[in-house]
């Protein structure tokens, strides 16, 4: 499944579109930087509530195929002006973290 269809089936708002025909292989939930460095892989789906400059930054550490920002929270301009700079797809959406994890664990993400 690729980010586009994520984007279709659940409404999400794109803030930054790099590429949308990226594969995605998971998901990860969290809002310390840190844990996000050590934790999310390649191709996740990211959902997060941070929305500045250094969320480009750890998205294009650890590969992420897309950064969701949740609760509808306002994005910095940096930060997206960085994410068109650097190729870092940014989405939205105003469902919590929780609800949002819910409804994109019934979609199978598993590579053929």
């Amino acid at each position: 499944m690729r980010v586009k269809d994520i984007v279709e089936k659940l409404n999400l708002e794109v803030i930054v579109n790099s590429n949308l025909e990226k594969e995605i292989k998971g998901g990860y939930c969290g809002d310390l930087l840190s844990n996000v460095m050590a934790r999310a892989n390649e191709g996740e789906l990211w959902l997060t509530v941070q929305s500045h400059q250094n969320v480009i930054a750890v998205a294009l550490l650890t590969e992420v195929a897309a950064v969701i920002v949740v609760e509808n929270f306002d994005i910095e301009n940096k930060a997206i002006e960085r994410a068109k700079e650097k190729g870092v797809n940014i989405l939205r959406s105003d469902l919590d973290a929780y609800e949002l994890a819910g409804l994109l664990n019934q979609f199978d993400f598993k590579e053929d």
